[in-house]
């Protein structure tokens, strides 16, 4: 580990002022950008979209609780509280570190004095053949958009194909049992036990299965036992069907193959299995560790690089952190820091994560929380006042007060009001084409496995 130091290259920039670059619009990105709001710098924001992504509440967009815009921040308006801040749009290709330039896919460039990478991870599919391909992922706005109207399509397609006399079979698997495929999950059984027979007639909750599937031993795997008990009960009520110590061997169009060899059929299968490095990362020039991420030093820069950082789910330093919020906000904000301190001759200092707790949600009125207190003690919470604890702490942290009173409103009326059962939010549909829907193939040549039916409760 090198100790933090006051060296670095000189400014190369013909600018009145040092540049200092940031790619990525996300927690990290806007923390480093807050964090040079009073320093006599220019700063860029670069992202390939137009907008910050509150990936946390994602799920709820994806299982049609909250519409998208309630989770995304237009990136230009950071400006309005910033003015040595300016924005621009696009992907880069690579970086010339001797020459400190930026290179973007559009074929456009821009210089830096310093520079921080908090471009964010995507997912690992972890080489299981068909995964990419098949399943849908929940990293990303559009993401979600595609994964609510797959859901919403596979609905009114099998409600469409009941002919009265068997009520077809429909089954949603999710991949992966951290935060994000728990919390999907947990939707997705309310969404049946508390809409489908009302706004579905036509078909049998007790045929329409949430089964979520996780190669480890327990689901929450960061959680401490009770926790981790606590939610799989949870789960377990709401007709969730746990399928531990499982592994995907492949995916195709009409389901899932596990480990055994048995074939699972699904037509919406949710990937929340981890996330990696994209693949762009490794042509940057800049040294990568386990996942691909690009390694810091203990004041966050890339090893090797002296006017270069990175922050966030991309980087990985001498600690072993989360790939969470706080952490990469945390994170941007002492890059942000460094840099200052850089530009007036002052030394660096280590990055110090100051763990604030983590939690999660099953559904309504039942969350876990770790809250982390003083001297190093934490509080474990559960049921209805984690889940308050959890709305509270996802609303207030949302970006613009328009987000959280949007947020706000939306999760009432999903949870509390009295329309909640009948209330999705819901895209584009394409008509159900009987001709064009044939058997799984698949399935006749291996063992299937339909799920049981499930005992459906909506008093949760």
């Amino acid at each position: 580990m090198s100790a933090p130091s006051t060296s670095a290259r000189p400014v190369a920039s013909a600018r009145r002022r040092p540049h200092v670059v940031i790619l990525g619009g996300g927690f990290a990105g806007l923390g480093a950008a807050k964090a040079l709001r009073s320093s006599d710098v220019d700063v860029t924001l670069v992202d390939q979209r137009t907008y910050n992504t509150f990936q946390p509440l994602l799920y709820q967009v994806a299982t049609a609780g909250l519409n998208a815009g309630d989770v995304t921040f237009f990136l230009r308006a950071a400006r309005m509280r910033q003015l040595n801040l300016s924005f621009r749009h696009g992907e880069a290709e690579s970086i010339d570190s001797e020459n400190q330039i930026v290179n973007f896919t559009d074929g456009g460039s821009i210089d830096y004095d310093y520079l921080i990478v908090a471009t964010g991870v995507t997912t690992n599919y972890f080489g299981t053949p068909g995964a990419e391909e098949h399943t849908l992922a929940i990293y990303s706005r559009q993401q979600a958009l595609t994964l609510r109207d797959r859901i919403f399509t596979q609905l009114e397609h099998a409600a469409a194909s009941n002919d009265g006399k068997n009520a077809p079979e429909l089954t949603m698997v999710v991949v992966g049992a951290g935060a994000t495929g728990v919390e999907t999950a947990g939707a997705l059984a309310e969404m049946r036990n508390d809409a489908m027979s009302v706004v579905y007639p036509e078909l049998d909750p007790r045929r329409t299965h949430i089964v979520l599937i996780e190669m480890g031993k327990s689901v929450l795997p960061p959680f401490k036992e009770h926790l981790r008990d606590y939610a799989e009960k949870e789960l377990r009520e709401r007709g969730v069907e746990l399928r531990l110590e499982t592994s995907v061997k492949e995916v195709s169009a009409d389901g899932v193959t596990l480990g055994t060899g048995e074939f699972l059929p699904a037509k919406v299968v949710v990937w929340a299995t981890g996330v990696t490095a994209p693949k762009i990362v490794s042509s940057w020039g800049l040294p990568q560790g386990r996942g691909g991420r690009i390694t810091v030093e203990s004041d966050l820069r890339v090893t090797g690089f002296e006017n270069i950082f990175a922050t966030g789910d991309i980087a990985i330093g001498p600690e072993a952190l989360p790939q969470l919020a706080q952490p990469a906000l945390q994170e941007g904000v002492r890059a942000g820091k460094n840099i200052a301190a850089l530009i007036t001759g002052r030394p660096t200092e280590a990055f110090k994560y100051k763990d604030k707790g983590t939690m999660a949600t099953v559904g309504r009125r039942a969350a876990i929380a770790d809250i982390a207190l003083p001297f190093g003690k934490s509080i474990q919470l559960t049921g209805t006042l984690a889940w308050l604890v959890w709305l509270y702490v996802h609303i207030a942290t949302l970006l613009g007060n328009r987000n959280r009173l949007a947020t706000f409103v939306n999760l009432v009326t999903k949870y509390m009001a009295p329309s909640r059962r009948t209330n999705p939010i819901v895209g584009d549909v394409p008509v159900f084409d009987r001709v064009s829907v044939a058997p799984a193939a698949k399935a006749k040549q291996e063992k299937t496995v339909v799920p049981a039916p499930v005992k459906v409760s909506a008093g949760k």
